[in-house]
């Protein structure tokens, strides 16, 4: 049995792989978002494990460089791999700086992305009658920070500045934990605005600042998944009364291997069924070989492969996937795909408007 890992200055001494990048200086919930873990779990690490950032002063914030990314994601591989905390830490910290794996620079600015990004043209609605509540009632639960009634629900557990009523009104059922209140919401805007609206102006609010709590605080995780659930239970149900137009060939929309995340597919899926394009929705962390069976057995018009963190985008199982007669269309969404490299004939994906008008053509050329 391995002992706890010694401190930081444990670390090997030598050049960081890839001097030019080494200058990278990433804070926890950017580092955090990388792997794919709790920021809480980072700090953990360093005090636990010995696994700070190179120079950490304390008292100041951690700033992780190229080498200390290395470093973490050689212990987050070990964890997954079945390696107990300590273990791992130990790989991690006297791995020598020549085999460490490679860190990719990030990349500069791109255009938002299908999970996060709303469309600009789409204007925002009224307030939805039936949540029974006035617009200033919800800001002022949502917004204050004194304690009594308001409080004791979690209304002031989520941040929306500017957000809309309806995802002010999402936002305090989901704090409350309220299933029923959340799918009322849902319901009521997908009736009255449609899905992108829905997904656009009132979900996609409250789940980023989810993510963004989380971020600081490595707490709501439970809030995401039960908002996660009504979204795919209203946005499923619209999807199923859409008939789709016969003599399409359908487009396939599946988790990378070991991705979990794929709620955006969802949604998506739900709005091209309105629009009578068949999909074949084939669920998170699908294998790479039934990936390529369902290709081969389907021979769609399309192809979307989506990776919410960069360990489950693969370039391999996206270019080797079997060619079909007609061919299909390749596609790719989410911040995972940011830094790796793929074969320009291969689209990446923007914002939800954009991939289903993007997709109806592919579908019905």
């Amino acid at each position: 049995m391995y002992g706890d890992a010694g401190p930081a200055s444990a670390h090997p001494a030598g050049p960081s792989p890839g001097a030019a990048t080494d200058e990278l200086s990433l804070p926890v919930a950017a580092v955090a978002r990388r792997l794919g873990v709790a920021p809480a779990t980072l700090r953990t690490w360093a005090r636990r494990y010995g696994l700070e950032p190179s120079g950490h002063v304390p008292g100041s914030h951690r700033r992780y460089t190229t080498t200390d990314l290395a470093r973490l994601q050689v212990m987050h591989r070990a964890l997954t791999h079945g390696s107990g905390p300590a273990e791992a830490a130990r790989l991690a910290l006297t791995t020598p700086v020549e085999a460490l794996p490679t860190v990719p620079a990030p990349r500069p600015a791109m255009a938002p992305r299908l999970d996060l990004a709303p469309d600009p043209h789409v204007p925002a609605r009224s307030w939805p009658a039936a949540t029974g509540l006035r617009e200033d009632t919800v800001a002022a639960e949502l917004d204050d920070d004194r304690p009594g009634p308001a409080a004791g629900r979690g209304g002031r557990v989520l941040r929306l500045p500017g957000a809309t009523p309806r995802a002010r009104g999402l936002a305090r059922a989901a704090s409350a934990m309220d299933a029923e209140g959340i799918r009322a919401v849902l319901l009521d805007s997908v009736t009255a605005d449609g899905l992108v609206v829905s997904w656009d102006q009132v979900a996609r609010p409250v789940l980023v600042a989810v993510a963004q709590r989380w971020e600081s605080t490595g707490r709501g995780v439970e809030i995401e998944h039960l908002v996660s659930d009504c979204v795919t239970a209203v946005f499923n149900a619209r999807a199923v009364l859409a008939p789709a137009r016969a003599g399409l060939r359908p487009v396939l929309l599946a988790g990378m291997p070991r991705e979990q995340h794929v709620l955006p597919l969802t949604v998506l899926a739900a709005v091209l069924a309105e629009r009578g394009i068949p999909c074949r929705p084939l669920g998170a962390d699908l294998p790479a070989d039934a990936l390529a069976d369902a290709v081969r057995r389907t021979a769609p018009a399309a192809v979307v492969l989506w990776s919410q963190v960069p360990e489950t985008a693969d370039a391999d199982v996206v270019t080797g996937l079997p060619r079909t007669r007609p061919r299909h269309r390749l596609l790719v969404g989410g911040v995972g795909w940011d830094e790796t490299l793929l074969p320009p004939a291969i689209t990446r994906l923007s914002t939800l408007v954009d991939a289903a008008d993007l997709l109806t053509r592919v579908a019905t050329s």
